[in-house]
C-alpha cells in the first residue's frame, strides 16, 4: 500500500525485535516479563513473571524491554507511564513473540463517565503516557476512557497497535509532543456516550503542538465522530498511506447524535491554527460527511495523490476563506460532491480538473475488501492493485 523509507524500516525492525523477546533474552536483567498468572512480588523473568503491566512500567529504566505474555489484562487503574527512556536507550513495551495481548479498561470508572461529564486528565486512557523515548507495539486496547492517551510525549514509536471500542478516542496525542511515529494503527468502533458522539475519533493529534509527528499505514474506521482529527494542533503533521472509512454513523443509537463523520479532519478551532499538514497516498470512503476537510484551517495544506469514494458530503473540502491549500493528483469517485475549493486554493491534475464522469465504472475496482481485511504478518495492508485505479490510465489517486 505504501512507500516506506529505509529509515522507517530500520525503526520498525528495531521496535519489533525489541518486543518479540526470545526465551533466552527474557532472562537478561534488562528484560521484564508480565503474564496473567504472574506475581508482582516475583523477579519479572520468563519463568517468574510479574502480574501487572503497571508494576513492569514502574520498574523499567532506559534501555529496558517489557515483554507481555498473551491474555486479557483487566484494569482497575489505568496504566500510567511517566518515566522516559533516552535517545540511545529507549524503553520497549509490547507483546511477547507476537502473542495476543488485550488490555481491557471496562472496569475503569472513567470509562463510564456520565452524559455531560468530563474525564480527569490523569484518567484519560487505558494507557496514559507522559514520557518520551518509548517503543510500544503489538497491543490491543479496548473499553478504555480513551484507548492510548499521550500528552507531552516526544520521540516515541507506536507500531501495530489496535485501539477499539473505547469510550473516547482510540489513540490521542496532544500537548507539547514532537517527533512521534504512529505506524500501522488499527482504530475502530470508538464512541463517546458522554457526548453523544461528538468527540470520539479513531486517531486524534490535537490541542497541542510539536513538529515531526508522522502517521503512516493507519486504518481508522466506524468511529462515532471522525477517522482522523487534527483539531487545534498548531504544528504540521504528515499523514501517509492511511485509510479512513465508515466514520460518523450512529451505530450506538445515541440520542441527540452529534458525530461529525469526516474521514480526515485537518484542523479546526476558533480560530483554527493555520497549519500546513500533509496528506498523501491515502483513502477516505463511505464516511457520513466529507472524505477530507480543512475544517476551517487556512494553512498551506498539501493533499497529494489521495482518493475519496462515496462520502456523503464532499470528497475534498478545502474552501476556507484565505486558505492556501495545494491539491494535486487527487481522485474523487461518486462523492456527494467532488471538491469545494477556496479562492486561494491551488488545484492541478485532479480528477475534477481532468473532466469527464468519475463513477464506479470509471475505475477498475471499488472492492475494498482486501484493504479492510486482516493485515499481513509484517503489519502491512494486503495489496489491492486495481482498487480505484482509473480505467483511462490517469495518474490520479492513491495506490495499493
Amino acid at each position: 500500500m505504501r512507500v516506506v523509507s529505509m529509515s522507517t524500516v530500520v525503526v520498525l525492525s528495531a521496535v519489533l525485535s525489541a518486543v518479540a523477546v526470545p526465551a533466552e533474552a527474557a532472562t537478561a536483567s534488562s528484560a521484564i516479563v508480565v503474564a496473567v498468572d504472574g506475581d508482582d512480588s516475583a523477579a519479572g523473568t520468563l519463568d517468574h513473571p510479574l502480574r501487572t503491566i503497571q508494576k513492569a512500567v514502574d520498574k523499567a529504566r532506559p534501555g529496558d524491554t517489557i515483554a507481555i505474555r498473551g491474555g486479557t489484562y483487566a484494569l482497575v487503574d489505568n496504566i500510567t507511564i511517566t518515566t522516559s527512556g533516552e535517545a540511545s536507550l529507549p524503553i520497549s513495551l509490547g507483546a511477547y513473540q507476537g502473542e495476543r495481548v488485550v488490555i481491557d479498561g471496562e472496569q475503569l470508572p472513567a470509562s463510564h463517565t456520565p452524559v455531560g461529564g468530563s474525564i480527569p486528565r490523569a484518567e484519560r486512557g487505558a494507557i496514559h503516557q507522559e514520557a518520551s523515548h518509548w517503543r510500544v507495539s503489538g497491543l490491543e486496547i479496548v473499553n478504555g476512557p480513551y484507548g492510548y492517551y499521550c500528552d507531552g510525549c516526544d520521540n516515541n514509536v507506536f507500531s501495530r497497535l489496535t485501539t477499539r471500542d473505547n469510550y473516547e478516542t482510540g489513540f490521542q496525542l496532544q500537548g507539547d509532543s514532537s517527533d512521534n511515529q504512529i505506524l500501522d494503527l488499527d482504530s475502530y468502533g470508538n464512541r463517546d456516550p458522554r457526548k453523544n458522539g461528538e468527540s470520539a475519533d479513531g486517531l486524534g493529534i490535537k490541542e497541542g503542538s510539536g513538529t515531526g509527528n508522522v502517521v503512516r499505514g493507519a486504518r481508522l474506521w466506524n468511529n462515532v465522530d471522525d477517522g482522523f482529527d487534527a483539531w487545534k494542533f498548531a504544528s504540521p503533521i504528515l499523514i501517509d498511506s492511511t485509510i479512513v472509512h465508515g466514520n460518523g454513523f450512529n451505530r450506538w443509537d445515541f440520542p441527540d447524535f452529534a458525530g461529525d463523520g469526516n474521514g480526515f479532519k485537518l484542523g479546526g478551532g476558533t480560530p483554527a491554527p493555520a497549519m500546513g499538514h500533509t496528506l498523501r497516498n491515502s483513502f477516505a470512503f463511505k464516511n457520513a460527511k466529507h472524505g477530507i476537510t480543512d475544517n476551517g484551517n487556512p494553512g498551506a495544506l498539501a493533499l497529494t495523490g489521495n482518493t475519496t469514494f462515496r462520502n456523503s458530503g464532499t470528497g475534498f473540502d478545502a474552501d476556507t476563506s484565505g486558505a492556501v491549500a495545494v491539491l494535486t493528483r487527487n481522485l474523487s469517485v461518486a462523492d456527494g460532491k467532488a471538491a469545494a475549493l477556496g479562492t486561494g486554493t491551488v488545484a492541478d491534475g485532479n480528477s475534477w480538473n481532468l473532466g469527464g464522469t468519475w463513477n464506479e465504472a470509471s475505475v477498475l475496482s471499488t472492492d475494498t475488501g482486501a484493504v479492510t481485511g486482516a493485515r499481513a504478518a509484517d503489519g502491512s495492508v494486503p495489496s489491492a492493485p486495481d482498487l480505484f485505479v482509473p480505467r483511462n490510465g490517469a495518474a490520479v489517486g492513491a495506490r495499493m
